[in-house]
């Protein structure tokens, strides 16, 4: 009998662990700011991350992770069971280009060498911008690049312009000096860097209950990033090996509002139909887009709608 207390007394002792869960984020981006944050402050949930995003997330390594809305449009046309929770971060793009080139407007752009990775949002955006002057994509030369790769291109004049995410436009406007040239269309586009999960992962009550931590969590250190956000530089410097300096230089192309954009579906229709046209296939309709989004994780987290 004395054993057996003893034992249930040190069970009863014994500190209740928080929820555990697998976030995969990109460990190249200052979109992940808050993410970054989340896992080294949260006391409510251990999230361990593990650097990459939607491919980890569908092969089962991680229960949750990072990527633009260009991503999960590309991903969910294979795995329906894809999902998007919350988003972390949006971004508002740039495209640099070399006066030397005889590029002074977009317009200019037409017949030109322009770097930007390949089917990513960085590439949709590039073809906003030159439809934005009446250009389509085949009347310029896109060459698939690397970002961190840019600048260095564009400086040695291997291309004429780029079209990065940041710090890439920081890193080139750098390399090029007075001779750069800088568009930048209000309006036209912002990257929405969301957090991604499964239906399984939903259906999971145990990975539920991680994942609406995790949420609350981040949505949390969203609002010390808005509020304090000199504090968080040097951390999202050490996690992605980029200054702090060039980090608080591009600071205000970014916002951090924790939740899902009331325009969200919206941005997925209008992006749909360049990415079917990528991946040659029929565009999918507004509701099945609609599908891809799911509000009940924030809600159970305790966020605020917008």
């Amino acid at each position: 009998m004395r054993t057996f207390l003893c034992a249930a007394a040190l069970v009863a002792a014994a500190p209740l662990q928080p929820p555990s869960i697998r976030v995969a984020v990109n460990t190249t981006t200052i979109e992940s700011a808050p993410v970054f944050l989340a896992a080294r402050d949260a006391t409510g949930v251990r999230m361990d991350l593990q650097s990459g995003g939607i491919p980890l997330l569908l092969d089962g390594g991680v229960d949750a992770a990072t990527n633009s809305e260009t991503q999960a449009l590309i991903r969910s046309v294979a795995r329906l069971d894809l999902r998007i929770v919350m988003t972390v971060a949006e971004c508002a793009y740039r495209i640099v280009a070399r006066r030397s080139a005889g590029i002074a407007s977009i317009a200019d752009l037409r017949g030109k060498k322009i770097g930007t990775p390949a089917n990513t949002s960085s590439h949709y955006y590039l073809v906003k911008v030159l439809r934005s002057a009446g250009i389509d994509e085949a009347m310029a030369t896109v060459v698939p690049m690397a970002v961190p790769d840019m600048a260095g291109a564009l400086r040695r004049g291997e291309v004429d312009a780029v079209s990065g995410w940041e710090p890439a436009a920081h890193d080139s406007i750098a390399a090029l000096g007075s001779g750069g040239v800088t568009f930048q269309p209000p309006g036209l586009y912002r990257e929405l860097f969301d957090l991604n999960t499964t239906t399984a992962v939903l259906n999971d009550p145990s990975r539920r209950t991680s994942l609406v931590a995790a949420v609350r969590a981040i949505v949390a250190a969203s609002q010390h990033v808005r509020a304090e956000p000199s504090t968080v530089w040097p951390l999202v410097s050490s996690r992605i090996a980029v200054p702090s300096s060039t980090i608080v230089d591009v600071w205000d192309h970014f916002q951090f509002s924790g939740q899902l954009p009331g325009d969200i579906v919206d941005v997925l229709v209008g992006e749909e139909q360049w990415v079917a046209a990528v991946q040659q296939r029929q565009a999918r309709s507004r509701a099945q887009l609609q599908a891809l989004v799911d509000r009940s994780i924030l809600d159970e987290a305790g966020a605020k709608k917008n």
